[in-house]
């Protein structure tokens, strides 16, 4: 009788160490498996194709990912798929040669029951499964012999704007999450020290982005890719100019508009099932009054997830800050690894001679160890400004950590009147983690992810030190609006505040104010000369998801929390951390007699890094030894809707 698999890449490697069988990734995405008489044969191959279609400030996104057995046997497979910021996922179809299965939400334990149920008995299915900061894991049960197998994922994301120009940001790798309770690998992570899973090269990916810009367009360009760009005006058509790359890095696009087509304040509304979404950005004053005096605290990540490049690169950064520093400043630096090391006891003026020190000291550091953030955020955030100063904590690292609850409550306890700015650093960081920090912070965030864009980066980050635009914000929606974000950040020049509501009717205006240091400041929208758009109900779904995880984070009741959410998710179909996508076949296909390999396709390991196995770390043993049981158990007992441009497909 064979062993049950679920969709949980933990798990899979136990099933390897119980059966007898080892698994690691060969050439870009394949898999090498040897038998229990040390035989290696090629298992799967791994390719994903991704299509956007951007309308101005919204974006819809759809992943094809084929997996192909090369073995003469069944088997499982799962991937973990990292996906943007405030992505909101919601619906799933798995291809088998003309036939289309079709995925629904399900409450995660139930998605994972019918999963499992579906892997025994010999029916093909996939599930996708929010893991932890906009990771997914994807499941796909009984590919055959010589079977291709094409899983499709479809998720709704925002466009970034600011300093006059739009990004679109998709992770195709990730940096592993270092948890400081163990030293080990990151099951999860698809970067483990291990033999059983090792990536040799990373799976390949093609992008096709239509881009509807709104606007003319100056420059649209990528500081991470080749573009092969088509079209004109307002309209382009972009993919890669190499066709398929390593999935290794995040992959960026940028587009600004011409001289005076920029955007000012606007307002978005979808009408679905009897309610208005809106999605508004307010747009700071232009005018901005003279820097006050600043208490500078960088901070830099020493782990040994910043070995490589990423340590490059924050030397360099923090290089710059100090470069910044005006008479009248202090200052202080602090680095952090298994340790936290401050380089003086509190902050000090910026005179020549301590910042000569200072830049020796940061030319100096090295990455190694673990990532004890918490420590060095305390460190950061403790004590008072200096009189007539304001406070501003600069942190650069690569977000590399497991329990960014805890962070987050750090920031909540110890923020005061200090400002946190994030400096996401590599090629592909914790964006999840280095955004929602830094909004906490009421500061504002950049991400560096090659040496050669440290300089442009970073002087967008001193122009934001230097020129706050609006602080103590507030939204007055009309009527018994549910608005998100709850907690507005502080904005600073050339970044937008974005807001999305679900309204009872699109009458009345929506109501902005906000300070700055020597005024106040106002602003109104009109609802009824809102542009319409798709998508925003579901990405209002997952911002408010995503707050009622935060309240739930922060001491709320767990049980009306979870409950929420469920009921929201099912609503607007999208997968949260209680939910599911899941899609299931009518009818087996393996033979019932038939033994089911499991393996884990490793992700790539992101570009310019050098070691994972002392800062990532896997699944808990208490985790794993729950699954491994309730799989077991199982086994035993089975043994005695989607809008344009991408159409929605039916059963076959």
């Amino acid at each position: 009788m064979r062993i049950l698999r679920a969709g949980c890449t933990a798990l899979l490697a136990a099933a390897f160490a119980a059966t007898g069988t080892a698994a690691r990734a060969g050439g870009f995405g394949s898999i090498e498996a040897r038998d229990a008489r040390g035989g290696g044969f090629e298992l799967v191959a791994l390719e994903s194709d991704v299509e956007y279609a951007i309308g101005g400030l919204v974006a819809e996104a759809r992943i094809r990912q084929r997996f192909v057995n090369r073995s003469d046997g069944w088997i499982d497979a799962t991937y973990v798929l990292p996906l943007p910021e405030g992505a909101a996922v919601h619906d799933l179809e798995l291809h088998v040669g003309h036939r289309t299965i079709v995925g629904e939400i399900r409450e995660k334990e139930q998605a994972r029951s019918e999963f499992v149920e579906a892997a025994a008995s010999g029916r093909r299915a996939s599930l996708v499964e929010a893991s932890n900061a906009q990771l997914f894991r994807t499941a796909v049960a009984n590919i055959g012999p010589g079977e291709t197998i094409e899983v499709d994922l479809r998720w709704w994301q925002p466009i970034a704007y600011r300093d006059d120009r739009f990004a679109l940001t998709l992770p195709l790798t990730y940096t592993p999450r270092f948890d400081p309770g163990t030293a080990a690998g990151d099951g999860a992570a698809g970067h483990a020290n291990r033999d059983d899973v090792h990536s040799a090269g990373a799976p390949k990916v093609r992008v096709d982005v239509t881009l509807d810009a709104g606007v003319a367009l100056a420059r649209i360009d990528s500081p991470t890719h080749s573009l092969a760009v088509a079209g004109s005006g307002s309209r382009r058509r972009v993919t890669f100019a190499d066709g398929a790359v390593p999935a290794d890095r995040d992959f960026v696009l940028e587009w600004t508009p011409v001289l005076g087509a920029a955007p000012a304040s606007s307002v978005l509304v979808e009408h679905w099932n009897g309610h208005a979404y809106a999605l508004a950005m307010l747009m700071p004053p232009a005018q901005l009054p003279d820097p006050l005096p600043r208490e500078l605290i960088l901070v830099i990540d020493t782990s040994g997830s910043m070995e490589g490049g990423s340590i490059e690169q924050a030397r360099a950064a923090l290089d710059l800050a100090l470069n910044s520093l005006r008479p009248g400043d202090r200052f202080n630096v602090i680095q952090f690894n298994s340790v936290v090391e401050p380089l003086f006891d509190a902050a000090v003026d910026a005179t020549p001679a301590d910042v000569r020190l200072a830049r020796e000291w940061i030319a100096g550091l090295r990455a190694e160890g673990g990532t004890e953030m918490v420590s060095a955020l305390q460190r950061a955030l403790a004590g008072p400004a200096s009189p007539g100063h304001v406070r501003q904590v600069v942190f650069a690292t690569d977000g590399a950590v497991n329990d960014a609850d805890g962070l987050y409550r750090t920031i909540d306890d110890g923020l005061g009147a200090s400002r946190l700015f994030m400096v996401g650093i590599g090629s592909a960081p914790n964006a999840h983690f280095i955004e929602r920090a830094a909004t906490q912070g009421r500061g504002s965030s950049v991400v560096v992810r090659r040496l050669d864009e440290v300089g442009e980066r970073m002087r967008e980050l001193f122009a934001k030190l230097d020129r706050p635009a609006l602080r103590d914000l507030a939204l007055a929606w009309p009527g018994s609006a549910d608005g998100y974000p709850r907690q507005l950040p502080d904005l600073y020049a050339g970044e937008p505040l974005i807001a999305v509501a679900r309204l009872d009717d699109v009458r009345g205006t929506l109501q902005a104010n906000g300070a700055t240091r020597d005024a106040s400041w106002s602003a109104t929208l009109r609802l009824d000369r809102a542009s319409p758009a798709s998508g925003i109900a579901r990405l209002w779904a997952q911002r408010k998801a995503d707050e009622l995880q935060r309240e739930l984070e922060r001491g709320g009741d767990a049980d009306a929390a979870r409950a929420a959410i469920v009921q929201l998710a099912l609503e607007h179909h999208i997968v949260t951390p209680y939910t599911s996508l899941i899609a299931v076949e009518r009818t087996p296909t393996p033979p019932a007699d038939a033994d089911v390999t499991s393996v884990r396709i490793a992700n790539g390991v992101p570009e310019g890094s050098v070691g994972f196995a002392s800062t990532a770390t896997p699944a808990t043993l208490e985790a794993l030894l729950g699954l491994l049981l309730l799989v077991v158990a199982t086994a035993f007992a089975f043994a005695d809707r989607s809008p344009r441009p991408f159409p929605r497909r039916e059963y076959a």
